[in-house]
This record gives C-alpha cells, structure tokens and sequence, in this order.
C-alpha cells in the first residue's frame, strides 16, 4: 500500500506504507487508509516530526560513538535513508498547507 498525501496547492508527496504510518505515528493521526491534518494541527505536526527526526538522529550518534569506542559489539543500526530524508517533502507540505490555510489528506 502507499500513502499519497494530497494538498489543493503543491504536488502530491507519496510514501510507502511503512514510512507513511510511521510519519502519521508520530503526528499523533490514525494511520488508517483515509484521513486529514486540519491547518491548525499542522504546527503541532512539524513540531512532533522534527523532534522524532533529532530523537533518531541522537540515537544513531550514541549507538555509533559506543560501537566505535568499544562499548558494543553491535553496529549502528539504519535502513540507509534516515528519517530526515524521508519526511523533508512531506514537512514542507504541511508548512506551506498551514500559510495558506489548506488541509492535508490522504486516501481521498
């Protein structure tokens, strides 16, 4: 399945199932198979990717300073695209969405 998240005033911005639930995880939004960010909702969106974007960031740099130093035998875990890269096109949307006072939907 793929998100594709719709606006009236930019291109759409379409995630694979996976990273569109996660980014709607932590945007505190269902992620069912429909659904909208209201412009009032979407401060509150930016804020709460951005803080997940600096959480994963932190954990990643943790894990690998342990690793390089000895402390663990396990390597830095990540997929190869961090979530920054995938939430920067879908961060710009609400930010532009929210100036404008459009919404944000998917699965319409």
């Amino acid at each position: 399945m793929l998100y594709r998240f719709k606006s009236k005033n930019l291109a759409d911005v379409v995630m694979l199932e996976p990273n569109g639930k996660r980014v709607l995880e932590v945007i505190g939004k269902d992620p069912g198979p429909q659904g909208i960010i209201l412009p009032e909702q979407m401060p509150d969106a930016i804020v709460a990717l951005r803080a997940a974007v600096e959480q994963e960031e932190r954990e990643f740099a943790e894990a690998k300073s342990a690793f390089n130093a000895g402390d663990s035998c396990e390597p830095p875990h990540g997929d190869g695209v961090s979530l920054r890269q995938r939430t920067k096109p879908f961060i710009e949307m609400p930010s532009f969405c929210h100036q404008q006072g459009d919404s944000v939907v998917w699965g319409v």
